[in-house]
């Protein structure tokens, strides 16, 4: 069977073909001209190349395609101009689905995100069932998946789109060659530039996990269902210790409280927009997201489609010895 992946040459976009390609997939990868390919070196992969953009493009890409993973999602907390990422991540996915049902895909996962989902006030895991409004959202990437999602499942009701919908949380491993926010974190506290923490939490969850569970809902999800693909809450001191522990370098002690740390981000967004720099390492939007535990329940991809993810400390291992091979931390 043919399956087109988009975004396969990202983090878990990569981990997804990969996990296609063992299980005896005939893999199509969706890639821009100038796309980063070094995470698909030497895969069996046939490469198609367009853009979420590009109707046209999407539509020689699906040629001949049963199956059709939507991994690819602009994944940025911060952007001097949303619309780029909104028409990707809101209008591609509209184009594609669409596509999809024309070139007659008879099955799809499209990978959303927790970050659509509600959190509890209670502190406890929220799960594919919490409340969340577009109004909850925080950030223009939050905004746009949870537009996305909504476009899907309006397909879905209306026009048969047969789509399982995935809510991978915040995966860790290896090849993350951007590397994401959590990435970042991660190099950072393993550098020992991190002496300090902020009162918040993360589901963590392995990257190879995560692309199991697409395989999972591929073959056992129910069209129209949603799956959250998530691993072990950690609270940031935890996840700090564990990176301590890893690398032998000392924990943080110092909790800041998070009024403190929104000046340092509003000076930091203010020179990089003034220096056109990259995306700051500190973001108003991130410290507003920080203010909340972020903690899931995987418990109905755990019971449906028999999804079983491994500790989080071994995903980062995992993550902190492929960043150091590469050279990002010593």
């Amino acid at each position: 069977m043919t399956a087109l992946v988009t975004g396969a040459s990202g983090f878990v976009g990569s981990a997804v073909t990969r996990c296609l390609i063992d299980a005896g997939f005939d893999v199509r990868a969706l890639m821009r001209p100038h796309s980063d390919r070094r995470n698909i070196e030497g895969l069996a992969v046939e490469v198609a190349t367009g853009d979420l953009t590009d109707v046209a493009s999407l539509e020689r890409a699906l040629d001949g395609c049963r199956a059709l993973f939507h991994v690819a999602a602009d994944y940025r907390l911060w952007v001097r101009d949303p619309a780029p990422m909104f028409g990707a991540n809101v209008d591609g996915t509209r184009h594609l689905m669409r596509a999809a049902l024309a070139a007659g895909v008879e099955r799809i996962v499209y990978t959303s995100s927790v970050a659509t989902l509600g959190l509890r006030r209670d502190g406890q895991p929220a799960d594919e069932d919490t409340p969340s409004t577009v109004a909850d959202m925080i950030g223009a990437y939050k905004r746009s998946k949870f537009l996305a999602e909504a476009e899907v499942r309006r397909m879905i009701e209306d026009d048969g789109l047969p789509a399982v919908i995935v809510h991978p949380s915040a995966p860790v491993g290896p090849r993350d060659v951007k590397p994401t926010p959590t990435g970042r974190m991660i190099v950072e506290a393993a550098m020992g530039r991190m002496p300090a923490y902020v009162d918040t939490g993360l589901n963590v969850v392995h990257v190879d996990d995560v692309a199991g569970g697409h395989l999972l809902a591929f073959e056992k999800g129910v069209v129209g269902e949603r799956y959250i693909l998530g691993g072990e809450d950690m609270s940031l001191k935890h996840i700090l210790d564990e990176i301590a522990a890893i690398t032998g370098r000392p924990a943080p002690r110092v909790r800041l409280p998070h009024n403190l740390i929104l000046p340092v981000a509003l000076v930091a967004e203010a020179w990089t927009r003034l220096s056109g720099g990259g995306e700051p390492f500190v973001t108003v939007d991130g410290v507003r997201m920080a203010k909340k535990r972020m903690y899931f329940s995987s418990a109905k991809a755990r019971r449906d489609l028999g999804y079983g993810p491994r500790p989080a400390h071994q995903a980062l291992v995992d993550a902190i010895a492929w960043f150091r091979e590469n050279g990002y931390c010593r």
